[in-house]
């Protein structure tokens, strides 16, 4: 996962946000909470009313929080605590009876923000946080007592000055300190069912833009930034005006924008998560300049997909593979053919890290727990509706994504829905298509063995055979074929068991090349894949050597090591170099400069990259055309090492790097080429 990709947890919220000031009187909504946070001394109070349809009512709260009333109908009710899973407790409150109004005050002193929290550990469950430089109340960390699996909400908040407070919502009152004793109030609701609340703080600087829309109310759009990021110049500004274009971009593309506002707020953790109206991005992202032209415009289109379109989860997570084919690999389209097939053939190596394992078929797909799920989930999803655009043409494609919004706006919708869509707007019947990418998990594995011409007439007939393996789908390939000066592409289809395909051409064709441009999802040759960290990083079963002399640069190896394995390595000895590369397992070697030089060379094997030596105070390589699986990280001291612990996980795409204390100077990834068939005369042959 790159930086302009954290760890996306878009929130699937059952519910449209009514924003419109309307004539008639918004209902009441399921849960009403009163809330007070103090992030200085991480104390909380809050109050929820909400309506208990039966006698009790059970909720779980996080084990820092406890009731310390309740009322029902105007009489105390009881209250009683008990065990639950890890780090909740379970609450019971009885009522005398049903459909009663049942207000419960509850509240405790929050654990700390955990400050060393990588990308990775935020994308699993988190406490609800507190600190002064931002708190971040999780929808399930148990902050508050869930009504139901879908609710709408109302939450006034209240922080002391200096800080600001919001939930995913329609702003609704606001009220700014005017002195240092006063807290800061504000009102959001949700009127629509939804599937939680995340609640963040943080002491910010606000900026606000509003655009006027034609038959549509004001969009409010705002920039939460802590103090030294705010005075930045011009970078709020530019988040304002990035995001009006996105909104503008797809309302165009898709249908409306569905809300009243956007805000961009910035988390002292790496965070990357959208929820509607708001993505809550780390703040030491939002300083990087390409993020306004990726992350951002990804959490923007999760307005559409996964919050304005809802995932439903039992069928399958469309919602990741259609947002990243509409807005990673769009703003590279945008850029050039060329840097749009680069993020294709990053998909595939990626894919081909992964085709040994049991990654779980595209209808399988969740949510993002690894890099074998994200290659799935992403990369497969994306490079689907770059083949379907292919087959139904670009026109046609456009009108299947206008459709799905139209027809599953603010509705439950899955795979299905999107084929319906599809199907509407090409008068095709594409279920063939869609079962095949959705449910095979194998990567297809297809080369050409053998391609030959004969006259025929006035035109030549070109003849291909084809090996397939682990290709039990319909497959539409490309095949680039060049001769006497012509260079043509042509499409073939080949069915499940059919292994051959025939093409007249008006020139004599001398060689092709199959799916040069990276069009299609299989498995690319040896020679297209040259080695990239992603095959360390999510090793099933990696072996580190640490070379390192010196303790702490042992430590310092040992810390990075734990930071860049998806899984515990195997801790090896500078002299079982040799005898680990005997197997088929990835190896880690790191320590400093000197270390590395004197192991590599120890163990006989190709010294440094010239490309590389001396340059930034670190090197990151892997060692390209050997049998075995090698990749070395050289440091010029502990301090440089515990630098990449944040950023070089982000960098599985790449073949080697340099860094500058813990900045990436430079990157790339070995070269690598698409091989070329001869075509061979079949008469010739047969005069033989």
């Amino acid at each position: 996962m790159t930086l302009a990709r954290f760890r996306h947890a878009a929130r699937s919220l059952l519910g449209l946000l009514l924003f419109a000031a309307g004539a008639h009187a918004a209902p009441a909504p399921d849960l009403l909470l009163d809330v007070s946070l103090d992030p200085q001394t991480r104390q909380f109070k809050a109050e929820a009313e909400l309506l208990v349809r039966s006698p009790s009512f059970r909720f779980l709260l996080h084990e820092s929080l406890r009731v310390t009333g309740a009322r029902a109908g105007g009489q105390t009710a009881s209250v009683e605590q008990s065990g639950g899973p890890a780090g909740f407790r379970q609450w019971r409150i009885r009522l005398a009876q049903a459909g009663e109004k049942l207000a419960i005050r509850f509240e405790g002193r929050l654990p700390p923000l955990e400050r060393d929290r990588d990308h990775r550990s935020v994308l699993g469950g988190m406490p609800p946080m507190a600190a002064p430089e931002g708190s971040f109340l999780s929808a399930g960390s148990g902050w508050y007592p869930r009504p139901a699996e879908l609710f709408s909400y109302r939450v006034n908040l209240a922080v002391p000055a200096g800080q600001r407070a919001l939930v995913a919502g329609r702003r609704i009152a606001e009220t700014v300190p005017a002195g240092a004793g006063e807290s800061y109030r504000a009102s959001f609701e949700f009127t629509q069912p939804a599937d939680g609340i995340d609640l963040m703080a943080g002491p910010w600087v606000v900026r606000e833009k509003t655009v006027a829309r034609v038959k549509q109310p004001p969009l409010f759009l705002r920039t939460f930034f802590p103090a030294d990021l705010d005075a930045t110049p011009g970078l709020a500004q530019a988040y304002l005006d990035d995001t009006q274009a996105y909104i503008e971009r797809y309302s165009k593309e898709i249908g409306a924008y569905p809300y009243s506002e956007f805000s961009i707020v910035a988390s002292p953790l790496p965070t990357g998560f959208g929820m509607p109206t708001l993505t809550y991005l780390g703040a030491d992202v939002l300083r990087l300049p390409f993020i306004r032209k990726t992350s951002l415009g990804h959490e923007i289109l999760h307005n559409w997909w996964g919050n304005g379109v809802y995932v439903d989860y039992e069928r399958g997570n469309w919602s990741e593979g259609l947002t990243t084919f509409m807005a990673d690999y769009a703003y590279k389209e945008d850029e050039s053919a060329a840097a749009a097939g680069d993020m294709r053939l990053a998909w595939l190596r990626d894919a081909a890290v992964f085709a040994g394992e049991k990654s779980g078929s595209l209808r399988e797909f969740r949510s993002r727990a690894n890099a074998a799920g994200a290659t799935v989930g992403y990369g497969k999803a994306a490079m689907l509706f770059v083949m379907l655009r292919d087959r139904l043409g670009s026109k046609v494609f456009e009108q299947g994504i206008r459709n799905f919004w139209a027809a599953q706006r603010f509705k439950i919708a899955g795979w299905d829905d999107l084929q319906a869509a599809f199907e509407s707007a090409s008068g095709e019947k594409l279920g063939a298509f869609f079962a095949a990418w959705l449910d095979q998990q194998a990567l297809p594995d297809v080369s050409i063995v053998r391609a030959e011409i004969r006259p025929s007439g006035t035109q030549h007939q070109l003849d291909i055979r084809f090996n397939k393996r682990d290709a039990r789908l319909p497959l539409r390939l490309p095949l680039e074929i060049m001769g006497a000066g012509q260079r043509q592409t042509h499409w073939v289809d080949l069915d499940a068991g059919r292994n051959t395909a025939s093409i007249k051409l008006a020139f004599a064709p001398q060689t092709m090349r199959l799916d040069p441009e990276m069009r299609v999802w299989r498995r690319l040759e040896a020679g297209q894949l040259p080695p990239i960290l992603r095959q360390w990083i999510a090793a099933g079963a990696p072996q580190l050597v640490n070379a390192a002399r010196a303790p702490e640069v042992n430590l310092a190896v040992n810390q990075l090591a734990a930071r860049f394995f998806e899984v515990k390595p195997k801790l090896l000895a500078p002299a079982q170099l040799g005898t680990a590369l005997s197997g088929k397992t990835p190896v880690l070697l790191a320590g400093t400069h000197a270390e590395i030089d004197q192991a590599l060379a120890g163990a006989g094997l190709p010294a440094r990259p010239a490309s590389l030596a001396g340059q930034g105070s670190a090197q990151v390589w892997t060692v390209a055309g050997t049998p075995f699986q090698l990749a070395v990280i050289s440091a010029q001291d502990a301090a440089a090492l515990n630098a990449l612990q944040r950023g070089l996980p982000h960098y599985g795409g790449q073949s080697w790097l340099i860094f500058e204390q813990g900045k990436a100077i430079t990157k790339g990834i070995w070269p690598a080429s698409v091989p070329e068939i001869s075509v061979n005369s079949a008469v010739r042959k047969e005069n033989r």
